[in-house]
Protein backbone atom coordinates (compact mmCIF):
# COMPACT_ATOMS: atom_id res chain seq x y z
CA UNK A 1 0.00 0.00 0.00
CA UNK A 2 2.06 2.80 -1.30
CA UNK A 3 1.35 6.76 -0.93
CA UNK A 4 0.84 7.08 3.11
CA UNK A 5 3.50 9.48 3.42
CA UNK A 6 1.14 12.49 1.33
CA UNK A 7 -1.39 11.72 3.10
CA UNK A 8 -4.16 11.01 0.20
CA UNK A 9 -5.80 7.16 0.43
CA UNK A 10 -4.91 4.72 -2.06
CA UNK A 11 -6.49 1.06 -2.86
CA UNK A 12 -4.75 -1.76 -1.21
CA UNK A 13 -3.89 -4.06 -4.18
CA UNK A 14 -3.12 -7.07 -2.28
CA UNK A 15 -4.76 -8.34 1.77
CA UNK A 16 -3.22 -6.35 4.20
CA UNK A 17 -0.23 -8.46 5.87
CA UNK A 18 -0.82 -9.40 9.53
CA UNK A 19 -1.05 -6.24 12.16
CA UNK A 20 2.26 -4.33 13.03
CA UNK A 21 3.74 -4.78 15.95
CA UNK A 22 2.56 -1.96 18.07
CA UNK A 23 5.66 -1.40 20.28
CA UNK A 24 8.23 -1.26 17.28
CA UNK A 25 6.00 1.00 15.18
CA UNK A 26 5.64 3.37 17.78
CA UNK A 27 9.67 2.64 18.72
CA UNK A 28 10.05 3.94 14.77
CA UNK A 29 7.61 6.82 15.13
CA UNK A 30 9.62 8.89 17.67
CA UNK A 31 9.51 9.06 21.51
CA UNK A 32 7.03 12.18 21.30
CA UNK A 33 4.16 10.13 19.17
CA UNK A 34 1.34 9.06 20.53
CA UNK A 35 -1.61 8.15 18.70
CA UNK A 36 -4.81 8.46 20.34
CA UNK A 37 -6.90 5.74 21.21
CA UNK A 38 -10.38 4.31 19.42
CA UNK A 39 -13.62 5.72 20.45
CA UNK A 40 -11.93 8.85 21.73
CA UNK A 41 -12.64 12.43 20.66
CA UNK A 42 -9.69 14.29 18.97
CA UNK A 43 -9.62 17.81 17.18
CA UNK A 44 -8.41 17.33 13.55
CA UNK A 45 -6.34 20.44 12.29
CA UNK A 46 -6.82 20.70 8.16
CA UNK A 47 -3.70 23.08 7.77
CA UNK A 48 -1.59 20.53 9.63
CA UNK A 49 -2.56 17.77 7.74
CA UNK A 50 -1.83 20.01 4.46
CA UNK A 51 1.63 20.79 5.82
CA UNK A 52 2.35 17.50 6.51
CA UNK A 53 1.31 16.56 2.35
CA UNK A 54 3.71 19.97 2.13
CA UNK A 55 6.78 18.20 3.64
CA UNK A 56 6.12 15.13 2.18
CA UNK A 57 6.60 16.35 -1.24
CA UNK A 58 8.99 19.21 -0.62
CA UNK A 59 6.22 22.16 -1.21
CA UNK A 60 5.79 25.49 0.25
CA UNK A 61 3.01 26.28 1.80
CA UNK A 62 2.60 29.44 -0.06
CA UNK A 63 1.42 27.25 -2.65
CA UNK A 64 -0.92 25.16 -0.78
CA UNK A 65 -4.90 25.51 -2.23
CA UNK A 66 -7.13 26.62 0.00
CA UNK A 67 -10.95 25.63 0.59
CA UNK A 68 -12.72 28.12 1.92
CA UNK A 69 -15.65 26.25 3.38
CA UNK A 70 -13.22 24.25 5.41
CA UNK A 71 -13.28 25.34 9.25
CA UNK A 72 -9.58 25.57 10.73
CA UNK A 73 -10.50 22.72 13.48
CA UNK A 74 -13.00 19.87 13.34
CA UNK A 75 -13.83 17.75 16.58
CA UNK A 76 -14.17 14.44 15.55
CA UNK A 77 -14.97 10.46 17.05
CA UNK A 78 -12.25 8.34 16.01
CA UNK A 79 -13.19 5.45 14.93
CA UNK A 80 -10.42 3.25 14.02
CA UNK A 81 -6.73 3.12 13.59
CA UNK A 82 -4.72 1.17 11.63
CA UNK A 83 -0.84 0.83 12.04
CA UNK A 84 1.27 0.49 8.55
CA UNK A 85 4.60 0.56 7.13
CA UNK A 86 5.69 0.84 3.74
CA UNK A 87 7.07 -2.04 1.98
CA UNK A 88 9.84 -0.26 0.27
CA UNK A 89 11.24 2.17 2.51
CA UNK A 90 9.92 0.89 6.31
CA UNK A 91 8.35 4.48 6.86
CA UNK A 92 5.85 3.70 9.33
CA UNK A 93 2.31 5.84 8.83
CA UNK A 94 -1.37 5.37 10.64
CA UNK A 95 -4.58 5.28 8.67
CA UNK A 96 -7.54 6.99 10.91
CA UNK A 97 -11.25 6.97 10.46
CA UNK A 98 -12.43 10.36 11.76
CA UNK A 99 -16.11 11.64 11.61
CA UNK A 100 -17.14 15.46 12.42
CA UNK A 101 -19.03 15.57 15.61
CA UNK A 102 -21.61 18.21 17.12
CA UNK A 103 -22.41 16.92 20.85
CA UNK A 104 -20.83 14.40 22.58
CA UNK A 105 -21.07 12.13 26.04
CA UNK A 106 -19.08 11.61 29.01
CA UNK A 107 -17.78 8.30 28.22
CA UNK A 108 -16.55 9.78 25.08
CA UNK A 109 -14.29 12.68 26.86
CA UNK A 110 -13.24 10.26 29.38
CA UNK A 111 -11.95 7.71 26.84
CA UNK A 112 -10.05 10.98 25.52
CA UNK A 113 -8.89 11.91 28.74
CA UNK A 114 -7.32 8.27 29.67
CA UNK A 115 -6.06 9.07 26.04
CA UNK A 116 -3.30 11.49 26.97
CA UNK A 117 -2.30 9.29 30.28
CA UNK A 118 -1.50 6.11 27.83
CA UNK A 119 2.63 5.29 26.70
CA UNK A 120 3.01 2.92 23.89
CA UNK A 121 6.43 3.51 23.87
CA UNK A 122 8.85 -0.12 24.64
CA UNK A 123 10.39 0.16 27.56
CA UNK A 124 13.66 -1.96 26.50
CA UNK A 125 14.89 -0.82 22.96
CA UNK A 126 17.84 1.02 21.95
CA UNK A 127 18.48 3.79 18.89
CA UNK A 128 21.60 4.38 17.30
CA UNK A 129 22.20 6.34 13.71
CA UNK A 130 24.24 4.42 11.72
CA UNK A 131 28.12 5.57 11.12
CA UNK A 132 30.01 4.87 8.00
CA UNK A 133 31.48 1.88 8.71
CA UNK A 134 28.24 0.75 10.29
CA UNK A 135 26.85 1.20 6.31
CA UNK A 136 30.28 -0.42 5.30
CA UNK A 137 29.47 -3.82 2.71
CA UNK A 138 33.06 -5.63 4.54
CA UNK A 139 32.63 -4.32 8.39
CA UNK A 140 29.94 -4.40 10.96
CA UNK A 141 27.69 -2.84 13.02
CA UNK A 142 29.22 -1.83 16.44
CA UNK A 143 26.80 -2.00 19.29
CA UNK A 144 26.87 -0.04 22.33
CA UNK A 145 27.71 -1.54 25.58
CA UNK A 146 24.89 -0.81 27.41
CA UNK A 147 22.63 -1.33 25.05
CA UNK A 148 23.91 -5.09 23.76
CA UNK A 149 23.75 -6.12 27.55
CA UNK A 150 20.36 -4.73 27.74
CA UNK A 151 18.51 -5.68 24.63
CA UNK A 152 20.54 -9.16 23.65
CA UNK A 153 20.46 -12.44 25.47
CA UNK A 154 23.87 -12.98 27.76
CA UNK A 155 26.84 -13.98 25.67
CA UNK A 156 29.18 -16.55 27.07
CA UNK A 157 32.78 -15.16 28.40
CA UNK A 158 33.66 -19.10 28.21
CA UNK A 159 33.91 -18.92 24.60
CA UNK A 160 36.52 -17.60 22.68
CA UNK A 161 35.46 -15.20 21.52
CA UNK A 162 32.28 -15.06 22.62
CA UNK A 163 29.27 -15.35 20.11
CA UNK A 164 25.95 -16.35 19.48
CA UNK A 165 23.49 -15.75 16.70
CA UNK A 166 20.81 -13.59 16.72
CA UNK A 167 17.20 -13.45 14.92
CA UNK A 168 14.86 -10.09 14.95
CA UNK A 169 11.83 -9.31 12.97
CA UNK A 170 11.24 -6.22 10.95
CA UNK A 171 8.08 -4.18 10.73
CA UNK A 172 6.71 -6.25 8.60
CA UNK A 173 7.52 -10.06 9.93
CA UNK A 174 10.34 -10.43 8.10
CA UNK A 175 13.54 -12.45 10.17
CA UNK A 176 16.86 -11.35 10.36
CA UNK A 177 19.61 -13.72 11.75
CA UNK A 178 23.01 -11.91 13.25
CA UNK A 179 26.15 -12.70 14.45
CA UNK A 180 26.56 -11.06 17.27
CA UNK A 181 30.38 -11.26 18.52
CA UNK A 182 32.43 -9.76 21.83
CA UNK A 183 36.23 -9.28 19.65
CA UNK A 184 38.89 -6.30 19.20
CA UNK A 185 41.03 -4.25 20.37
CA UNK A 186 39.61 -2.37 22.86
CA UNK A 187 36.87 -5.15 22.69
CA UNK A 188 33.67 -4.53 21.76
CA UNK A 189 29.95 -5.81 20.64
CA UNK A 190 29.72 -6.41 16.81
CA UNK A 191 26.80 -7.83 14.66
CA UNK A 192 28.62 -9.45 11.48
CA UNK A 193 27.23 -12.37 9.91
CA UNK A 194 23.78 -10.90 8.26
CA UNK A 195 24.80 -7.47 8.87
CA UNK A 196 25.68 -6.12 4.99
CA UNK A 197 22.67 -8.01 3.93
CA UNK A 198 20.44 -6.73 6.02
CA UNK A 199 21.68 -2.82 4.87
CA UNK A 200 21.96 -3.21 1.27
CA UNK A 201 18.74 -4.49 0.86
CA UNK A 202 17.26 -2.05 3.75
CA UNK A 203 19.32 0.74 1.32
CA UNK A 204 20.87 2.38 4.63
CA UNK A 205 23.07 5.10 4.64
CA UNK A 206 25.49 6.76 7.38
CA UNK A 207 23.03 9.76 8.91
CA UNK A 208 20.07 6.85 9.07
CA UNK A 209 19.22 5.18 12.23
CA UNK A 210 18.33 1.60 13.18
CA UNK A 211 16.63 0.47 16.47
CA UNK A 212 16.33 -2.64 18.26
CA UNK A 213 13.62 -3.52 20.89
CA UNK A 214 12.45 -6.21 23.16
CA UNK A 215 8.65 -6.51 23.01
CA UNK A 216 6.17 -7.66 25.84
CA UNK A 217 6.60 -10.89 24.69
CA UNK A 218 10.73 -11.10 24.62
CA UNK A 219 10.78 -11.11 21.08
CA UNK A 220 13.88 -9.53 19.15
CA UNK A 221 12.48 -6.21 16.82
CA UNK A 222 14.36 -4.29 14.60
CA UNK A 223 13.18 -0.89 12.80
CA UNK A 224 15.07 1.93 10.75
CA UNK A 225 13.94 5.57 10.30
CA UNK A 226 15.37 7.45 7.60
CA UNK A 227 17.32 10.21 7.59
CA UNK A 228 15.31 13.56 7.22
CA UNK A 229 17.47 14.12 4.07
CA UNK A 230 15.74 10.92 2.32
CA UNK A 231 12.43 12.04 1.22
CA UNK A 232 10.34 9.25 -0.24
CA UNK A 233 9.95 9.56 -4.05
CA UNK A 234 6.79 10.01 -5.43
CA UNK A 235 5.91 7.88 -9.15
CA UNK A 236 5.29 9.88 -12.13
CA UNK A 237 1.05 7.59 -11.77
CA UNK A 238 0.75 9.90 -8.44
CA UNK A 239 -1.78 12.56 -9.08
CA UNK A 240 -0.80 16.63 -8.78
CA UNK A 241 0.22 17.84 -5.82
CA UNK A 242 -2.25 20.14 -6.00
CA UNK A 243 -5.03 18.21 -6.94
CA UNK A 244 -3.75 16.11 -3.93
CA UNK A 245 -4.43 19.06 -1.76
CA UNK A 246 -7.63 19.97 -3.10
CA UNK A 247 -8.92 16.32 -2.56
CA UNK A 248 -7.83 15.91 1.22
CA UNK A 249 -9.52 19.26 1.94
CA UNK A 250 -12.29 18.79 -0.09
CA UNK A 251 -12.77 14.97 1.67
CA UNK A 252 -12.58 16.83 4.92
CA UNK A 253 -14.89 19.92 4.36
CA UNK A 254 -17.42 17.00 2.69
CA UNK A 255 -17.81 15.46 5.89
CA UNK A 256 -17.81 18.88 8.12
CA UNK A 257 -21.31 19.61 6.34
CA UNK A 258 -22.52 16.18 6.41
CA UNK A 259 -20.85 14.41 9.35
CA UNK A 260 -19.76 11.71 7.67
CA UNK A 261 -16.64 10.00 7.92
CA UNK A 262 -13.18 10.63 5.86
CA UNK A 263 -9.89 8.42 6.34
CA UNK A 264 -6.49 10.62 6.68
CA UNK A 265 -2.83 8.83 6.89
CA UNK A 266 -0.29 10.46 9.37
CA UNK A 267 3.29 10.01 8.91
CA UNK A 268 4.79 11.02 12.38
CA UNK A 269 7.94 11.56 10.80
CA UNK A 270 7.07 13.67 7.67
CA UNK A 271 4.79 15.50 9.62
CA UNK A 272 6.18 19.16 11.25
CA UNK A 273 3.64 18.64 14.09
CA UNK A 274 0.73 16.39 15.28
CA UNK A 275 -2.50 17.53 13.38
CA UNK A 276 -4.73 14.96 15.25
CA UNK A 277 -4.56 15.46 19.05
CA UNK A 278 -6.88 14.44 21.69
CA UNK A 279 -9.93 16.64 23.04
CA UNK A 280 -8.95 17.09 26.15
CA UNK A 281 -5.22 17.85 25.44
CA UNK A 282 -6.67 20.92 23.61
CA UNK A 283 -9.10 22.02 26.31
CA UNK A 284 -6.54 21.64 28.20
CA UNK A 285 -4.18 24.07 26.69
CA UNK A 286 -7.19 26.40 25.82
CA UNK A 287 -7.20 26.83 29.70
CA UNK A 288 -3.91 28.91 29.29
CA UNK A 289 -4.10 32.35 28.94
CA UNK A 290 -1.46 32.83 26.57
CA UNK A 291 0.61 36.64 27.08
CA UNK A 292 3.70 38.01 25.50
CA UNK A 293 6.71 37.27 27.24
CA UNK A 294 5.72 34.19 28.73
CA UNK A 295 7.81 31.87 29.05
CA UNK A 296 7.80 28.13 28.17
CA UNK A 297 9.49 24.70 28.28
CA UNK A 298 9.00 22.37 24.70
CA UNK A 299 9.84 19.21 24.30
CA UNK A 300 11.90 17.73 21.34
CA UNK A 301 13.39 14.32 20.03
CA UNK A 302 17.25 14.28 20.13
CA UNK A 303 19.48 12.08 19.26
CA UNK A 304 19.85 8.00 19.71
CA UNK A 305 15.71 8.78 20.23
CA UNK A 306 16.43 10.45 23.30
CA UNK A 307 14.00 13.84 24.37
CA UNK A 308 14.57 16.95 26.17
CA UNK A 309 12.64 20.11 27.17
CA UNK A 310 13.81 23.20 25.80
CA UNK A 311 13.44 26.49 27.04
CA UNK A 312 11.79 29.75 24.99
CA UNK A 313 8.96 32.68 24.98
CA UNK A 314 6.84 33.62 23.55
CA UNK A 315 7.02 36.73 21.30
CA UNK A 316 4.27 37.19 19.32
CA UNK A 317 0.35 36.15 18.77
CA UNK A 318 -0.94 36.02 14.89
CA UNK A 319 -2.56 33.76 12.05
CA UNK A 320 0.14 31.17 10.03
CA UNK A 321 -1.82 31.99 7.14
CA UNK A 322 -4.99 34.61 7.80
CA UNK A 323 -5.55 34.17 4.47
CA UNK A 324 -5.91 30.73 3.64
CA UNK A 325 -6.73 30.00 7.32
CA UNK A 326 -8.10 32.69 9.38
CA UNK A 327 -8.55 33.08 13.05
CA UNK A 328 -6.75 29.32 13.40
CA UNK A 329 -4.99 28.40 16.39
CA UNK A 330 -2.63 25.92 13.80
CA UNK A 331 1.07 27.53 14.85
CA UNK A 332 -0.49 30.54 16.41
CA UNK A 333 2.63 31.30 18.60
CA UNK A 334 5.66 33.31 17.43
CA UNK A 335 8.72 32.22 19.75
CA UNK A 336 12.42 32.72 20.09
CA UNK A 337 13.96 30.03 22.02
CA UNK A 338 16.82 30.19 24.47
CA UNK A 339 19.52 28.45 23.18
CA UNK A 340 21.81 29.19 20.32
CA UNK A 341 20.33 26.24 18.70
CA UNK A 342 17.37 28.00 17.30
CA UNK A 343 17.77 27.61 14.68
CA UNK A 344 16.63 23.74 14.68
CA UNK A 345 13.73 24.66 16.43
CA UNK A 346 10.28 26.35 15.14
CA UNK A 347 9.70 29.84 15.01
CA UNK A 348 5.98 29.00 15.33
CA UNK A 349 4.14 26.51 17.71
CA UNK A 350 0.82 25.71 18.55
CA UNK A 351 -0.43 26.47 22.42
CA UNK A 352 -1.28 22.05 22.80
CA UNK A 353 2.15 21.62 22.35
CA UNK A 354 3.79 23.67 24.83
CA UNK A 355 4.21 24.03 28.78
CA UNK A 356 3.89 26.96 30.38
CA UNK A 357 6.38 27.73 33.02
CA UNK A 358 5.70 29.75 36.11
CA UNK A 359 7.96 32.65 37.12
CA UNK A 360 9.78 32.16 40.01
CA UNK A 361 10.33 36.10 40.07
CA UNK A 362 8.23 39.51 39.36
CA UNK A 363 9.69 41.47 36.81
CA UNK A 364 7.70 44.61 38.28
CA UNK A 365 7.36 43.45 41.97
CA UNK A 366 3.96 43.76 43.59
CA UNK A 367 3.39 47.24 45.46
CA UNK A 368 3.75 46.39 48.79
CA UNK A 369 7.44 44.56 48.10
CA UNK A 370 10.03 48.00 48.10
CA UNK A 371 13.25 46.68 49.25
CA UNK A 372 15.66 49.65 49.36
CA UNK A 373 19.35 49.26 49.07
CA UNK A 374 21.96 51.02 48.29
CA UNK A 375 23.16 51.40 44.88
CA UNK A 376 26.45 49.35 44.36
CA UNK A 377 29.14 50.14 41.85
CA UNK A 378 29.14 48.60 38.04
CA UNK A 379 25.27 48.22 38.21
CA UNK A 380 22.94 49.65 35.36
CA UNK A 381 21.64 52.80 36.92
CA UNK A 382 18.85 54.19 34.06
CA UNK A 383 16.34 52.96 32.40
CA UNK A 384 18.45 53.11 28.96
CA UNK A 385 21.02 51.02 30.84
CA UNK A 386 18.38 48.42 31.55
CA UNK A 387 16.79 48.36 28.60
CA UNK A 388 20.13 47.14 26.93
CA UNK A 389 20.61 44.64 29.54
CA UNK A 390 17.16 43.09 28.74
CA UNK A 391 17.80 42.99 25.18
CA UNK A 392 21.35 41.15 25.88
CA UNK A 393 19.45 39.09 27.58
CA UNK A 394 16.58 38.31 25.46
CA UNK A 395 17.52 39.35 21.60
CA UNK A 396 14.81 38.00 19.91
CA UNK A 397 12.53 40.70 21.52
CA UNK A 398 14.34 42.59 18.82
CA UNK A 399 15.28 46.56 19.03
CA UNK A 400 11.52 48.26 19.30
CA UNK A 401 11.08 46.50 22.65
CA UNK A 402 11.18 49.11 25.81
CA UNK A 403 10.91 49.04 29.21
CA UNK A 404 8.71 52.12 29.17
CA UNK A 405 6.52 51.42 26.72
CA UNK A 406 6.01 47.47 27.30
CA UNK A 407 2.11 46.68 27.01
CA UNK A 408 0.47 45.27 29.76
CA UNK A 409 -0.08 41.98 27.89
CA UNK A 410 3.98 41.46 28.02
CA UNK A 411 4.33 42.34 31.58
CA UNK A 412 0.66 41.36 33.58
CA UNK A 413 2.18 43.64 36.80
CA UNK A 414 1.09 47.24 37.24
CA UNK A 415 2.86 50.06 34.96
CA UNK A 416 6.83 50.48 37.00
CA UNK A 417 10.36 51.01 36.08
CA UNK A 418 12.90 48.82 37.31
CA UNK A 419 16.11 49.80 39.39
CA UNK A 420 18.75 46.82 39.35
CA UNK A 421 20.48 47.34 42.86
CA UNK A 422 22.54 43.88 43.37
CA UNK A 423 23.52 40.98 41.89
CA UNK A 424 21.27 38.59 44.58
CA UNK A 425 18.47 39.55 42.55
CA UNK A 426 16.59 42.66 44.24
CA UNK A 427 14.32 44.98 43.24
CA UNK A 428 13.72 48.43 43.83
CA UNK A 429 10.54 49.66 42.26
CA UNK A 430 9.68 52.84 41.61
CA UNK A 431 5.99 54.32 41.16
Amino acid sequence: MKAPPNGFMANSAEGERKSINSELWHACAGPLVSLPPVGSLVVYFPQGHSEQVAASMQKETDFIPSYPNLPSKLICMLHNVTLHADPETDEVYAQMTLQPVNKYDKEALLASDMGLKQSRQPAEFFCKTLTASDTSTHGGFSVPRRAAEKIFPPLDFSMQPPAQELVAKDLHDNTWPFRHIYRGQPKRHLLTTGWSVFVSTKRLFAGDSVLFIRDEKSQLLLGTRRANRQQPALSSSVISSDSMHIGILAAAAHAAANNSPFTIFYNPRASPSEFVIPLAKYNKAMYTQVSLGMRFRMMFETEESGVRRYMGTITGISDLDPVRWKNSQWRNLQVGWDESTAGERPSRVSIWDIEPVITPFYICPPPFFRPRFPKQPGMPDDESDIENAFKRAMPWLGDDFGMKDAPSSIFPVSSCSIRILSINGFFESAP
